[in-house]
């Protein structure tokens, strides 16, 4: 077996394991400009829809059985924050800022709206008068193969930008920090989405364990992979460009009070802290975390020296995409940063059009949007035992309050559309393509390989709304 593949399993896995058998060939040394097929060949998949449904029905056996006999375990023992000290919790070692909520304009990018005259020196020179760029990486899944193909082809076709700002959620919060950095991390980029499959990113848990625990997989080796790619040179690198004013934004879910939380990925690695690079790989792992099948994320908060923990799910949840905190003041933004015409924004949207699927989703939002809300508005907090029916049933509580994603991306063209440009790519409708099982290797690298050739060629970008 390839002595390197060897030495990337024994990261993720340990000594132990690192000689397992692999579950894909590896693949030959390529060029990142060759198109993907090329040096991965992935034949198309030939599996019916009614084939794939009967297996997700099977699939559903198992997990409702689970759900069923799950309420006859004790779950572990939380020391959950108070609702009342939500707004006062920091993370310990951290500023304040670090975070906020997402649906709270007073969040990340405030610094972006004080007057050029006022700003520290390192804020935000490097930005300052120069046209803007944002990627917005949506969520998606393995679908998200085809956003990382883009932007290699995207490099490949030689007219990418850097961008100003990016921000991801789920498999976007996995995908954005490599786009942050730039063509230098497109190799890094094309490794997680076409050379690691179910048995190199989770575990599976037995059926006992499952059933006594919060989730169906194991994501320890998913944890380990972010490691090995955001390592103690990249985070170096993210405050480098912190410092010139360039923004990484990651959304999680904050289960407990149902909201969603924007990460500034930026300020934790420009910190110091000792604590930055171990919380930028738990924010991106919480994001990636879908509720029932990944475990949660605990994280350790701090209010007046006494600890408490806060539980964060996939960012999905709450917000399948996000260029900012709603609300957040853009006309502003662009005059004090003294941007000249409109900053472009590129929407990267891991999924395909389904208009039938989003309007039956606006119907269930418009139906129950007034359950268990206070009278603020704001979803009603509750502590989440960390176990898989509560988790999954405040999850899809959740999600039904929140709108799809499309429906989401129109909102902010009509919000915003005066102010900024936007552009939008989808996985194309014709790619008449299905995963065959949990994470599909063969799936993503077709995706990708499409995501690349399109970009390459010049990529169709939708102009504002689809």
């Amino acid at each position: 077996m390839d002595s390197g593949r060897v030495r990337v399993r024994a990261l993720i896995y340990g000594a132990r394991d690192g000689a397992r058998r692999p579950t894909t060939h590896p693949p030959a040394a390529v060029n990142r400009h060759v198109a993907p097929h090329l040096f991965w060949p992935a034949s198309r998949l030939e599996t019916g829809h009614r084939q794939r449904h009967n297996r997700c029905v099977l699939r559903l056996i198992p997990l409702a059985a689970a759900l069923l006999l799950a309420g006859c375990a004790t779950p572990p023992i939380r020391h959950a924050l108070p609702p009342a000290l939500a707004d006062q919790a920091v993370v310990p070692g951290m500023e304040p800022d670090i975070r906020a909520w997402g649906d709270d304009a007073a969040g990340p990018l405030q610094d972006w709206l004080v007057p050029p005259e006022e700003q520290p020196a390192a804020c935000c020179a490097g930005i300052v008068g120069r046209p803007h760029h944002y990627l917005v990486i949506s969520s998606g899944g393995d679908d998200g193969a085809f956003g990382a193909g883009l932007l290699l082809g995207w490099t490949a076709a030689g007219n990418r930008p850097e961008f100003d700002l990016v921000t991801g959620v789920s498999t976007g919060a996995l995908m954005a920090p490599l786009a942050f950095l730039g063509p230098d991390y497109d190799e890094a980029l094309r490794e997680v989405y076409t050379l690691y499959s179910e048995d190199d990113m989770v575990e599976r848990r037995g059926v006992m364990k499952a059933l006594s625990g919060d989730s169906a997989f194991d994501t320890a080796p998913l944890r380990r992979l972010i490691d090995l790619y955001i390592g103690d040179e990249e985070v170096a690198r993210i405050a480098a460009e912190a410092r010139k004013g360039r923004r990484l934004l990651v959304a999680t879910t904050n289960l407990d009070a149902a909201r969603p939380v924007v990460w500034d990925l930026t300020k934790i690695a420009a910190s110091g802290a000792p604590n930055a690079r171990q919380l930028i790989g738990d924010v991106i792992l919480a994001s990636c975390s879908v509720p029932g099948l990944f475990r949660p994320v605990l994280l350790e908060v701090a209010v007046g020296g006494e600890r408490y923990d806060e539980l964060h799910v996939d960012g999905g949840v709450t917000s399948q995409l996000f260029i900012g905190p709603n609300g957040y003041d853009w006309e502003r933004a662009v005059a004090q940063l003294g941007v000249p015409g409109k900053p472009q924004v590129y929407v990267i949207r891991n999924a395909r059009l389904r208009p039938v699927r989003e309007a039956a989703r606006n119907n269930l939002e418009r139906t129950i949007a007034a359950v268990s809300r206070n009278p603020d508005g704001r979803p009603e907090w509750k502590e989440v035992e960390l176990k898989m029916t509560p988790i999954i049933r405040r999850s899809l509580a959740s999600m039904a309050r929140e709108p799809g994603i499309d429906e989401a991306y129109r909102r902010y063209v009509s919000a915003y559309g005066v102010v900024l440009d936007f552009n939008f790519a989808h996985i194309p409708d014709d790619l008449d393509l299905d995963p065959s099982e949990f994470i599909d290797l063969d799936y993503m690298r077709e995706l990708f390989a499409r995501g690349y050739e399109m970009a390459r060629a010049g990529y169709p970008w939708i102009r504002g709304a689809p």
